[in-house]
């Protein structure tokens, strides 16, 4: 699988992901926090499907 995702945007969303999953936890405790773990796996993978279909690249050529 190929990186399309550059640092900037990795760490941003690793950081919404992790603040969306602490509303399971702490906060509000809703269920909507679940939906972080998608931005968190995408910016461990460094891969966006969504990019990938619209042909958006965010990291430097190789």
């Amino acid at each position: 699988m190929t990186k399309n995702m550059g640092t900037a945007d990795r760490t941003v969303r690793a950081i919404v992901g992790v603040v969306l999953l602490a509303l399971v936890f702490v906060g509000p405790q809703t269920a909507w926090g679940w939906i972080g773990i998608i931005p968190l796996a995408t910016a461990l993978m460094g891969n966006c499907p969504a990019y990938s279909l619209i042909g958006v690249r965010t990291c430097k050529k190789q």
